[in-house]
């Protein structure tokens, strides 16, 4: 397939998303992840055309897909779902028994992948910043092998020796079910968890080695084997920007303070208009 060579580094996150689902897979989408959502609902257009959402909004399984959206976006899952749920139900009952895949994105995390969505700084009573918190996290990440994670922008702030707090299980001595993250995409590469620990396995497209070591907390493993990220073929970034988000919702988990602030109004002037 003809490879594109015009493509940014969102676009980029969401294939390798989509390269890590399987046909007939279901996958558990959370709140305020586009990048995810976007890589689910291209690997539903390309190779995995049975492929069901487990969505946090709404708590409903669907098969079909919207375009992603801010306004609007109880289209994708609460209008398509084909059954819904409790969130009680779902974390005790359907989620253990349906094992979906799952993509977390850790405000800190440490090389055996185990993260932290709570706060930053010791003190929990008076941290330096106050994070969205953990969500279902903790539920999913004790009990479930089918974690994978993302980083849209990579750095030390994110990837540290040791965390503050431990809101998401990886590969710890105190597990007793389940396992740690298989998989880490991030805005210079793709990882994995081989032996337990983060290596590093493709570098992105004008992205170098000595980069990501120089924007991670903690020494990087390298495979063997580590190459450069395969790019999107042009079908697939046509797909992202015409078919899934011709919005540009997945730009908005790459920026930060006033440009994401201005995104936004961009975003809802667009889809209200």
């Amino acid at each position: 397939m003809n490879k594109s060579s015009d493509f940014t580094i969102d676009e980029l996150i969401s294939v390798c998303i989509s390269r890590q689902i399987k046909e007939g897979d279901i996958v558990a989408q959370g709140i305020a992840t586009p990048l995810v959502a976007a890589g689910y609902i291209l690997a539903k257009c390309t190779h995995a055309p049975n492929l069901y959402f487990a969505s946090a909004i709404g708590q409903g399984v669907c098969q079909d897909w919207a375009p992603l959206g801010l306004s609007k976006i109880e289209s994708l899952w609460l209008d398509k779902a084909i059954t819904s749920f409790g969130f009680a139900r779902a974390a005790t009952e359907l989620l253990p028994r349906l094992a979906p895949k799952e993509f977390f994105r850790p405000g800190q995390m440490d090389q055996c992948g185990n993260s932290n969505n709570i706060a930053f700084g010791a003190n929990y009573a008076k941290p330096r910043m106050r994070m969205p918190g953990s969500g279902g996290i903790p539920d999913v990440t004790v009990l479930s092998d089918q974690i994978y994670l993302y980083v849209p922008r990579h750095s030390k702030v994110t990837f540290v020796p040791q965390l503050d707090f431990l809101s998401g299980m990886g590969h710890n001595p105190n597990r007793k079910l389940g396992k740690g993250p298989h998989y880490l995409i991030t805005d210079l590469g793709q990882f994995d968890f081989a032996d337990g620990v983060m290596r590093a396995i493709s570098i992105h497209p004008g992205e170098t080695l000595e980069r990501i070591k120089a924007k991670t907390g903690f020494a990087v493993e390298v495979a063997q084997q580590c190459a450069e990220t395969e790019p999107p073929t042009v079908e697939e970034v046509r797909l992202l920007r015409d078919d899934i988000d011709p919005l540009g919702v997945r730009r908005l988990e790459l920026l930060g303070g006033a440009a994401r602030k201005d995104a936004m109004r961009q975003i809802l002037e667009k889809e209200l208009d």
